[in-house]
C-alpha cells in the first residue's frame, strides 16, 4: 500500500512504506518511515478546530506534493500526513493534517481541512481560513446505482487525498437572495433553482484563489472546481487518483493515456448556442447569450467528449470521475450511493 507523489517541479518523489526520498539542496535524503495507522473506530464525526484533536504521529510530509498513484481503492492510501503551508493573505504559517485509515470495507479520511499547498494567492476570502476537522467515510467497493443522483447543496461532493473537500455548487442564483441583481453570492439553497452561478467562470468573482478554492463562513477551505495543485500539470504522464467522491468512486486528474499518447480527457458538456431562454422556477431572467456564466448554459451531448453525464467513465473495469478543463470541471452527478458522512 504505497502512495506515490512528487512536487510540481519534480524535486520530490515519494513511495510510502518503502520510505521517503526528499531532495533538499539537491542532496537526496532517504528516510524510512514507520506508519502508524488509526482505526476507523477512533475517528469521530465532524468537529470544529476548537476540539484540539488527539491524532498523533503525522509523519509523512506531503507539502506541495502532487498525487500520481493510480490505485482505485482508498485502502491503498492509508497513512498519517502533514504539510507546512502559508496563508499568503496574511503570511500565517499553518500545518495541514490528514489521516486515512481502513477498516473492514470502508476507509475514513479525517483532516483539519487545510490543503497541502500554500493558498489564498489572488483570492478574496469572505472568512479567515480556519482548521475545521471533518471525517468522511469512503466505501472500498462502490457500486454503480440504477439511477444517477444529482449534486446537492446538502452534501459535499468529494474529499481529496490532501484532506480538502470539493463543493462545486455555489449557493447563489441570479435573482435570488439579498444581494444586488447580478452580484448574488448567497441565498439560493434550492438545488433546482435555475441560473445558478458557476464559480469557475471568470466573470462571477467568487473570490477564489489560484487553486480554485475559497472559504465557507466557518473558515473551511474547499475547492469549487479544478484542484490544480493536486496533480502534475505538465501533461507528460497519465494522472493518478487525487480523491474520492461521496459515492466512493475515485477522482482522477485530467490526463489519460490514449493509444500511447498522453492527452487531456474531454468533458461531453457543450455550451448552448444563441440566447438564453426562460427557465421554470427562476427568480429573475438574466437574458443575454449562453456564455457559461451559469450552470444552465451547458448541456450534455453524447459523443461530444470522452465522459458520461457525471463526468466519468469506466477504464479497465473501474469507474472514475475525471478533472476536466471545461465544465463541469470535476463531476456533475453521482453514479453511486452517497455516504451520509458527506452530508453537511
Amino acid at each position: 500500500m504505497s502512495q506515490e507523489y512528487s512536487t510540481q517541479n519534480g524535486s520530490r518523489y515519494v513511495n510510502l512504506v518503502q520510505g521517503i526520498t526528499a531532495n533538499m539542496g539537491r542532496k537526496p535524503i532517504s528516510i524510512v518511515l514507520t506508519l502508524i495507522f488509526l482505526s476507523a473506530g477512533c475517528i469521530g464525526d465532524k468537529t470544529s478546530s476548537d476540539s484540539a484533536n488527539n491524532i498523533q504521529d503525522f509523519d509523512i510530509d506531503i507539502t506541495n506534493a502532487v498525487f500520481s498513484k493510480s490505485n482505485a481503492s482508498c485502502a491503498d492510501y492509508v497513512g498519517n500526513y502533514f504539510a507546512k503551508i502559508i496563508d499568503t493573505s496574511n503570511g500565517d504559517s499553518l500545518t495541514s493534517r490528514v489521516t486515512i485509515s481502513s477498516e473492514n470495507q470502508t476507509c475514513t479520511i479525517r483532516s483539519n481541512g487545510l490543503p497541502n499547498h500554500d493558498f489564498a494567492k489572488n483570492g478574496s476570502f469572505a472568512s479567515k481560513t480556519a482548521e475545521v476537522w471533518e471525517s468522511f467515510t469512503i466505501h472500498q467497493n462502490p457500486v454503480i446505482a440504477d439511477n444517477h443522483t444529482a449534486l446537492s447543496l446538502q452534501y459535499d461532493n468529494a474529499v481529496f487525498l490532501n484532506g480538502v473537500k470539493l463543493d462545486l455548487l455555489a449557493a447563489a442564483c441570479y435573482g435570488v437572495g439579498p444581494d444586488p441583481l447580478g452580484r448574488e453570492k448567497i441565498g439560493c439553497f434550492d438545488s433546482n433553482t435555475p441560473w445558478r452561478y458557476d464559480p469557475m467562470h471568470s466573470s462571477n468573482n467568487f473570490g477564489e484563489d489560484d487553486n480554485h478554492a475559497h472559504t465557507q463562513p466557518d473558515g473551511a477551505y474547499h475547492y469549487h472546481g479544478d484542484p490544480v495543485a493536486m496533480y502534475d500539470t505538465s501533461g507528460n504522464s497519465a494522472s493518478g487518483v487525487i480523491g474520492f467522491a461521496a459515492d466512493g468512486f475515485p477522482i482522477r486528474g485530467p490526463y489519460i493515456e490514449d493509444n500511447g499518447t498522453i492527452r487531456a480527457i474531454e468533458s461531453s458538456y457543450v455550451l448552448n448556442e444563441g440566447n438564453r431562454t426562460n427557465q421554470d422556477g427562476e427568480g429573475a431572467f438574466p437574458g443575454g447569450e449562453w456564455d457559461g456564466r451559469y450552470r444552465d448554459d451547458f448541456h450534455w451531448e453524447e459523443g461530444a467528449g470522452d465522459l458520461d453525464e457525471c463526468n466519468g467513465k469506466v477504464v479497465d473495469g473501474v469507474y472514475s470521475y475525471y478533472v476536466t478543463f471545461s465544465y463541469p470541471w470535476v463531476m456533475n452527478c453521482f453514479v453511486g450511493t452517497l455516504d451520509q458522512s458527506f452530508r453537511k
